[in-house]
């Protein structure tokens, strides 16, 4: 067969339907999802850049998190929109390796991020009256960027390794962006050793943060039931509410399409791939600003100020 690991050879999308009355619909709700998340991450990175009192561990944390679901958002789903109603739903070798690169590193980091969200609320809860050592600004810092740096080097493994295969069962990427699973099954060559790092990655990533964080959440739990006052448990489990509900969103659907076997992958898998790419970077800055009392009168007061200057011009 011919072989069409060629530079100037293209993949095509087959995207979420071919149903043309499926494709409006499907544009109309990911364009509203995708206008949502925009609004809601930039608000919420501006509301904390712009209030003092929010210049803490756990809101530079939630502001990474804010970009990394921008990012990750704006890396696919443009894409994913304009192919839904396109005719042309190719895309090139190298934009299929970028478009994995840049999603692979932006799940890396939040898978990161998510861990050390929880190992700050941990700090803040089981040890108060050392918080502000522990969770020094030179630690935060070195923290997302060994986040950042982990995913780099993570996704540029995974890149070189899928795309030295020779992709000649198909061109066409049963999925709606260039990820790993589904393009691995257009190789044929023998992909075991892909598949066995995607699963030791996924085990370090995915597995060994989702410990972490329950780890943290035993200890966490576990002090909050020894706080005599109802009202000071209510505040210490609201904190934790909103990032438990996060992670199993995230870590639920991001374990189920890359620890299970690349023969496995189905329709199904692109109904949960849309969950991580674009329902959870459009829920996680409501999820944080319903159940946080700061941020919701800091973003009132932002949109009033903002209503304010516009009346006045």
């Amino acid at each position: 067969m011919e072989d069409i690991n060629e530079t100037s050879v293209k993949f095509i999308l087959i995207g979420l339907s071919s149903d043309p009355d499926l494709q409006v619909v499907y544009f109309l709700t990911i364009l509203v999802v995708y206008l949502i998340t925009l609004l809601g991450n930039l608000l919420l990175i501006s509301v904390v850049q712009i209030n003092p009192k929010l210049h803490t561990p756990m809101y530079f944390f939630l502001s990474n998190l804010s970009v990394i679901d921008l990012c990750f958002s704006s890396s696919i789903i443009p894409t994913l929109l304009i192919n839904t109603l396109s005719k042309d739903t190719s895309i090139s070798l190298h934009g299929c390796a970028a478009q994995m690169f840049f999603s692979l590193v932006l799940g890396a980091t939040e898978c990161f991020l998510l861990a050390l969200m929880a190992y700050d609320r941990f700090a803040a809860i089981c040890k108060p009256l050392h918080y502000n050592s522990i969770m020094n600004k030179n630690l935060c810092s070195g923290l997302a960027l060994s986040a950042w740096s982990g995913a780099v080097v993570n996704a540029t493994i995974h890149v070189v390794l899928t795309f030295q295969l020779p992709f000649c069962r198909s061109h066409h990427v049963n999925h709606f962006f260039c990820e790993m699973p589904p393009l691995l099954r257009l190789s044929c060559k023998d992909t075991r050793l892909n598949e066995l790092v995607v699963y030791v990655s996924a085990a370090i990533l995915c597995v060994c943060a989702f410990l972490l964080i329950l780890i943290s959440y035993v200890r966490i739990i576990t002090t909050i039931l020894k706080i005599s006052s109802s009202q000071g448990r209510r505040k210490a489990f609201s904190t934790c509410t909103s990032h438990l509900t996060v992670v199993t969103f995230f870590y639920g659907t991001i374990m189920f399409i890359y620890l299970r076997p690349r023969s496995s992958f189905s329709e199904t898998d692109k109904a949960v791939s849309i969950v991580y790419t674009a329902i959870t970077p459009m829920l996680n800055p409501i999820i944080y600003s319903i159940r946080n009392k700061d941020v919701k009168s800091s973003i009132v007061k932002y949109i009033l100020r903002r209503s304010n200057f516009i009346n006045k011009c």
